[in-house]
């Protein structure tokens, strides 16, 4: 990896999502050498994702370069590659570009999508996880209608333009949200010869509730949001199959469609190499202590999605959202400091400051600790709230000017096929059906 040997202790952080980008920070400035892992070179604001992946924002405004955080930090160390394993007994770590020792490791590998396994949905279905993911969304939504304008066959040009999201959270009500926009004010100009009233936008939802997690108001409104907006909100359904044509349910009802995003569930992003005892089934995470240290081991930390500490208030560990994640992260980093100064370590506390989502213009849904409320005010708390979380001065001011301008003009400019995306449906186009 040609990173020098040193005698100051040497910090390995694998991932540079929100856990591991928050630890990294709070070791700047200490007589340590840090390394930060990750398969990306770059940080990637996940909650606005849906935006990417339905042309309201490109891709680079809401990524932020790794290297440029930590420019002027000595002895910080980034390497692009993916871990392979954890070879805990010699303190070493196996990645696809070699091997390096540690001292310390800290495990912020976040989380991956979780298909219940089934194959058949994981092979042909979206998923929502990372800036490539969300450009397959974006183009393949485009090409439904282009393949749709040349298809004289009914059945399958409605197979095309009708969607279904897997899944009532956070993600998936946004995107949803954000396709009905779409509906109603941009794709009716782009394709002034096609239908688009025969588009069709499905949110299935396993549970009798949306957005679960929240208040039961902010659920029922959110709800409300999307009726309005004309998406089919199904509850009580669950997804048992999808072989790229058909999605096969729990009920009487079945999905004729080509386009199947699935956000219905995460799970751990688990590294081979640690002991099984540690390794929880339900919910697929790492185990840890209040202090984040992994279960058995005294030198190997976990934090955000992919670990589970367990608390009366939360029996399957914190929610796996970026708040809980950035809290450990920094609380992780004290925590190691504290332990090579031979000083007591700090117990992890969660401060919920609340969850919130967008279900599209002036309409949002906000929790906060002491309050909560819905609609536009709601909005633009929401609004403010990622905004000022973004990374960077550029970003900020980008993705503000892409709003204001969306906005106004009702209108979302990157509604590119920048790479065309190549189905996996057993259904393949070409010009005997057309």
């Amino acid at each position: 990896m040609n990173i020098p040997q040193t005698s100051a202790p040497r910090v390995v952080i694998v991932g540079g999502g929100f856990a591991g980008l928050a630890a990294a920070r709070g070791l700047e400035e200490q007589e340590l050498q840090v390394v930060l892992i990750d398969k990306h070179n770059y940080h990637t604001f996940q909650p606005l994702l849906y935006q990417v992946a339905t042309g309201g924002l490109e891709p680079d405004s809401i990524a932020f370069p790794l290297r440029k955080r930590f420019n002027d930090v000595e002895n910080f160390y980034f390497r692009l590659a993916e871990v392979v394993k954890v070879d805990s007994e010699s303190n070493k770590l196996e990645t696809t570009i070699g091997c390096i020792e540690y001292d310390i490791l800290i495990l912020a590998t976040g989380s991956t999508t979780n298909f219940f396994d089934n194959t058949n949905v994981q092979k042909y279905s979206m998923e929502m996880k990372s800036v490539p993911q969300a450009l397959n969304i974006r183009s393949l939504v485009l090409e439904n209608f282009e393949e749709a304008l040349l298809e004289s066959n009914l059945e399958k040009r409605l197979a095309l333009m009708n969607f279904v999201i897997v899944g009532g959270g956070p993600t998936g009500v946004e995107l949803a949200g954000a396709l009905a926009e779409m509906k109603k004010g941009i794709l009716p100009k782009d394709y002034p010869d096609l239908d688009i009233r025969q588009m069709k936008i499905n949110l299935i939802q396993s549970s009798g509730e949306l957005l679960k997690g929240m208040s039961s108001k902010a659920s029922k409104k959110a709800e409300d949001f999307l009726r309005k907006l004309g998406v089919d909100v199904w509850k009580n359904l669950r997804v048992l199959d999808y072989d790229g044509e058909t999605v096969m349910t729990n009920g009487e009802d079945h999905f004729k469609t080509q386009t199947v995003i699935w956000a219905a569930g995460v799970k751990g992003a688990l590294i081979d190499g640690m002991h099984v005892d540690c390794i929880l089934e339900r919910p697929c995470r790492v185990k840890v202590d209040k202090y984040s240290r992994v279960d058995g081991y005294d030198n190997i930390y976990a934090v955000g999605d992919v670990a589970c500490m367990k608390t009366e208030s939360y029996e399957y560990g914190h929610p796996m959202m970026a708040q809980p994640a950035i809290q450990q992260g920094r609380l992780v980093a004290k925590n190691v400091i504290a332990e090579l100064k031979g000083n007591a370590q700090k117990e992890f506390i969660y401060k919920d400051r609340g969850s919130m989502a967008t279900i599209g213009r002036n309409k949002a849904v906000v929790d906060l600790p002491k309050w909560k409320f819905q609609g536009v005010f709601a909005w633009f708390v929401w609004m403010f709230v990622h905004l000022f979380s973004l990374i960077g001065f550029r970003n900020k001011v980008i993705v503000f000017m892409n709003w204001v301008y969306n906005y106004i003009r009702f209108d979302r400019e990157t509604r590119l096929i920048i790479r065309p995306y190549k189905r996996k449906n057993k259904y393949s186009f070409n010009k005997e059906h057309v």
